[in-house]
């Protein structure tokens, strides 16, 4: 028979084990959560999509706003044109006036049946009087023909006067969309460069956002990383941001702006915290990396193959950086320490930037 004492130890034991194993599954998913946050809630993808809305707002607005400089400057061509025809009526009416007194003092102010009388040259008479007819007749035609000018060119200019009116109006209600539109831009960027910050401090990113790819197809096999930047700090600049040169070249552009992968290539690494806040890298071939740094929000996962022109990220200001733009750079290894001057890289590569 056992003895009772050997059964004594078991009970603590059993009951370490129960606690370890009602622990260890909350600790598990602690590390799930901190390693891979969950996605922002459809946050970048509506920042993209009103991105888009905004860039589509500002061409209308700006289309609209050429017609009606198109319509101003067709009313002044009016006006000049108006302005040649009162001339030339003008410049015949004197030429008439010349011819009348000519012959007044010619004729001695007798009248035609009396000029006919006394004249010794009838055939002279009756051309002179015939050349003052048809210059009458020809001043009459240039007025009538002035006036009727005159009335399209009135009418031309009442349509463009209306026409001018509908996009004036289109025009202010344009304005007023793009502003609502960027007004709620500004605050969704707001958010998602919060959320960027939040995952920064965390050291951990988000899930991957899988944004709307735009339907233009681009034209090379290497673009630029984003579209309608601001060239700012360069390679080799030097300044206290840095430890010693900076390592690439930053583009200046609002949170939320669609980052692009400037090649094809697989995806290397997403990393968030440290200086460089949340970015990517990208491994190209021929032995070349490019790196995105700084960044909102990240559309891609570690070992995802991207093509040229793909939307990756979406641009921000995480980690050290002091306001919102893209720290890009061009790199023979994945790490720091050997980057490249990427203006004149890509710029071999058919992308001049500037």
């Amino acid at each position: 028979m056992p003895s009772p004492r050997r059964a004594v130890p078991l009970v603590p034991v059993l009951l370490c084990t129960l606690v370890a194993l009602a622990v260890r599954p909350a600790a598990a998913e602690g590390e799930q959560a901190l390693a891979a946050p969950p996605d922002d809630g459809g946050l970048s993808t509506r920042v993209a999509r009103l991105y888009q809305e905004a860039a589509r707002a500002t061409e209308q607005y700006q289309a609209g706003t050429r017609r009606l400089e198109e319509e101003r400057m067709r009313a002044g061509d009016l006006d000049r044109l108006l302005t040649e025809r009162r001339r030339e009526a003008e410049a015949l009416r004197a030429d008439l006036g010349r011819y009348a007194r000519a012959q007044y003092r010619a004729g001695g102010g007798l009248p035609v049946s009396a000029q006919l009388l006394l004249s010794d040259d009838l055939e002279a008479l009756m051309n002179s009087h015939r050349a003052v007819w048809r210059a009458d007749l020809a001043v009459s035609n240039v007025i009538e023909e002035s006036r009727r000018v005159e009335r399209r060119l009135s009418e031309e200019r009442r349509r463009a006067g209306e026409r001018r009116q509908r996009l004036e109006q289109r025009s202010a209600a344009l304005a007023g969309m793009r502003q609502e539109i960027q007004s709620t831009l500004e605050e969704a960027r707001g958010l998602l460069q919060s959320r960027a910050d939040a995952s920064v401090a965390a050291g951990a990113c988000r899930g991957a956002v899988r944004l709307e790819q735009p339907g233009q197809p681009v034209a090379g096999p290497w673009v630029a990383p984003v579209e309608g930047y601001t060239m700012s700090a360069g390679f080799g600049q030097g300044g206290a941001r840095w430890a010693s040169r900076h390592t690439g070249q930053d583009f200046a552009v609002p949170i939320g702006t669609p980052v692009r992968a400037v090649g094809e290539g697989r995806v290397a690494r997403v990393s968030c915290g440290g200086p460089f806040g949340i970015e990517v890298v990208i491994e190209h071939p021929g032995g070349y990396y490019t790196q995105y740094a700084h960044l909102a929000a990240v559309g891609v996962d570690q070992g995802q193959r991207v093509a040229a022109g793909q939307w990756i990220a979406q641009s921000g200001t995480s980690g050290n950086s002091t306001g919102p733009h893209l720290h890009f750079e061009v790199r023979v290894t994945p790490g720091t320490g050997s980057a490249l001057d990427p203006v004149p890289w890509l710029a071999a590569r058919g992308v001049p930037l500037g």
